[in-house]
């Protein structure tokens, strides 16, 4: 079973030998692809060799890479993640428009749900607000409370000067998490057979990542309080090592502990199953161990 994530963050080369990843930096050093569950390139100052990148595409390994700055800017996608691929597409496409927007609704509620209870942790009186808003909640999120509830717990975290269009270290810790969580998101749809373009909320033309960014909804808050707990005054490595912890964090699944990673796993083909049996219930939503 993958469980490591391998950031590589100085100037190196990567190529494949017998099995193992092996990075030629200024030390050499062997990994295993069969542990390797997600690869970072960080620096712009890597060379990775072809064969490498078709042996980590084969494992499924998750390959993200940076742009000069150290964010995440792409990641590498297999055009087939499963042997029943073509299928699982065709049944995509023709999902029923209310079945989606019943999932949609589900997704939207626990989001909302989840940022409640991380205010309510902190004993912000927000966190009665962002409850109103899931009882107000119509059919497909009609009256976008999701957006109300979004304004209101930024807010109510980060302080009433905070917007999410600002450019400072705590917008940089959440974009570079949300990258993170999209990415994990992104591999298990394509291992599961489907494509991330057709999403069932998120239609924009321009993002290839449409479905990813409709799943991932409810584990932004995973996010969130990872950057609340750090609150960082700049963001560089050290703060985005912080920021990585939080795909070994634990969470509950399905009745038992999972790790994050696993956690998503389980979350997304319970959404599959869920929009192929046409049943909500099969959704299987994650909580914090109390």
């Amino acid at each position: 079973m993958s469980w490591r994530t391998v950031v590589v963050s100085n100037s190196a080369k990567l190529d494949y030998q017998m099995g193992y990843m092996v990075v030629r930096g200024a030390e050499t050093v062997k990994v295993h692809i069969d542990e390797v569950e997600m690869l970072i390139v960080e620096s712009t100052a890597v060379a990775i060799t072809a064969v490498l990148l078709s042996e980590l595409t084969k494992k499924k390994v998750k390959v993200i890479f940076c742009d000069e700055k150290r964010n995440p800017s792409s990641e590498l996608m297999p055009y087939y993640g499963a042997h029943d691929t073509s299928a699982k597409i065709r049944n995509q496409i023709a999902w029923r428009d209310d079945i989606k927007t019943a999932i949609w609704t589900e997704i939207v509620t626990d989001k909302i749900k989840k940022q409640a209870e991380h205010l309510q942790e902190y004993g912000l009186q927000e966190a009665d607000m962002l409850f109103q808003y899931i009882r107000e909640l119509k059919f497909g999120d009609a009256t976008n409370r999701e957006g109300h509830a979004a304004k209101v717990y930024f807010n109510a975290l980060f302080g009433m000067d905070f917007t999410r269009t600002e450019e400072n270290s705590i917008n940089a810790a959440l974009n570079y998490g949300y990258g993170l969580i999209l990415s994990t998101f992104n591999r298990e749809i394509v291992s599961n057979g489907y494509i991330t373009q057709l999403g069932l909320f998120h239609d924009n033309m321009f993002n290839q990542f449409n479905l990813g960014s409709d799943l991932m909804e409810p584990f932004r808050p995973v996010v969130d309080r990872a950057v609340k707990d750090l609150m960082p005054d700049k963001f560089e490595h050290d703060e985005k090592m912080e920021i990585l912890k939080i795909l070994q964090q634990e969470v509950i699944i399905a009745n038992r502990n999972e790790y994050l990673t696993n956690a998503i796993k389980i979350y997304t083909k319970s959404v599959f199953d869920a929009l192929n049996d046409e049943d909500v219930s099969l959704i299987k939503l994650y909580q914090y161990e109390l």
